[in-house]
């Protein structure tokens, strides 16, 4: 069975983020001094082909640990559904 993995991986909190910090002052510099704490993660998207949705899930956390999101300064989450 396919499962679509939706995965968001972000910045840990306690890690500067100046990519977030430069859109947030582009907004700011656009008047909309009312956003804060701007944060830029990746969201990725993929297929995988298993048989039950725990092996899925058990392949898409692995991918994430092994490659996709970098454990020390990142953190991820994801959402799967039937494909």
């Amino acid at each position: 069975m396919k499962y679509i993995a939706e995965i968001n991986i972000m910045t840990r909190s306690e890690i500067l983020d100046p990519q977030g910090k430069a859109v947030k002052l582009g907004l700011h510099n656009l008047h909309m001094d009312t956003i804060d704490n701007v944060r830029i993660g990746k969201h990725i998207r993929l297929e995988v082909d298993a048989d039950t949705e725990e092996q899925a899930r058990a392949t898409v956390d692995a991918a994430c640990r092994q490659l996709l999101a970098n454990m020390i300064m990142e953190e991820y989450s994801f959402e799967l559904h039937a494909a």
